[in-house]
């Protein structure tokens, strides 16, 4: 699978959980056998405008985080424009769920996922889409972003324990109509990070359910890393996602 990364996403660009030195490195050696690496640009500021403020713009560009935080949003675009045709990856930090148009918390500057739609549905790549945000914390960002747009559906599951979750993502998916499906892929609900909750094979259930419902659609799928902290299982959980969402497209 083609999987989007720069190396300037290993440096430590500030002092947050997100931003800690080894994570994607912890990623990379486990992924890097079954991934083509692509390396992306930079969004432009006319791309991070159709989502964001001028005010948060600057904001961003005034504590020095804009040249990271843009190459994160603009490997969400090299992403979502590659999983128009196939199942696609961003490895990519920023994460950027938190980021809505004018403010941000949670290690997030610009709202990757929102960008990258946005983008595409400028240019005409794409009439309409589904993000599943499967990060532990509600993506707030993205939701107030996206709000009113009528041609995006953006879900939060709102289960809480295991055995309950599959079968509601499943549920939203099942026959849902779209030309992209995006994966806001937080692994932080994972049983040994934050949350406590999911397996890694449940991460390739969930790849799997998204690339399905992207094949039945006839749209495509792609994922990027929003949160997910420990790396020692970090990189498998990315993995599974990954082989999930190239079973589901195969068929």
């Amino acid at each position: 699978m083609k999987v989007v990364y720069h190396p300037l996403f290993a440096q430590v660009y500030t002092n947050d959980p997100a931003a800690e030195a080894g994570r994607l490195e912890a990623v990379l050696e486990v992924i890097a056998p079954q991934a083509e690496m692509v390396e992306p640009p930079p969004a432009p500021d006319e791309d991070l405008a159709l989502v964001h403020t001028p005010e948060h713009l600057a904001w961003v560009k005034q504590r020095g985080l804009h040249p990271i935080a843009a190459l994160a949003a603009g490997a969400a675009l090299s992403a979502a424009r590659i999983g128009t045709g196939e199942p696609c990856f961003g490895l990519l930090r920023p994460p950027g769920h938190h980021a809505s148009a004018g403010s941000c918390w949670g290690f997030c500057y610009y709202n990757n996922v929102a960008v990258a739609l946005a983008a595409l549905k400028a240019r005409g790549e794409i009439a309409s889409a589904h993000v599943l945000d499967i990060d532990l914390h509600f993506g707030d960002g993205t939701e107030n972003i996206m709000e009113g747009r009528d041609w995006v559906r953006v879900y939060n599951p709102e289960a809480r324990d295991r055995l309950s979750y599959l079968p509601e993502v499943a549920a939203e998916l099942k026959g849902r109509q779209a030309d992209l499906f995006a994966i806001s892929a937080g692994f932080d609900m994972h049983q040994d990070d934050w949350g406590g909750r999911l397996s890694t094979g449940d991460y390739r259930e969930l790849g799997r359910l998204a690339a399905q419902a992207a094949r039945q659609a006839g749209g495509g799928v792609f994922a990027v890393l929003e949160g997910g902290y420990n790396p020692a299982v970090l990189g498998h959980n990315v993995l599974a996602l990954m082989q999930g969402m190239e079973q589901g497209w195969s068929g």
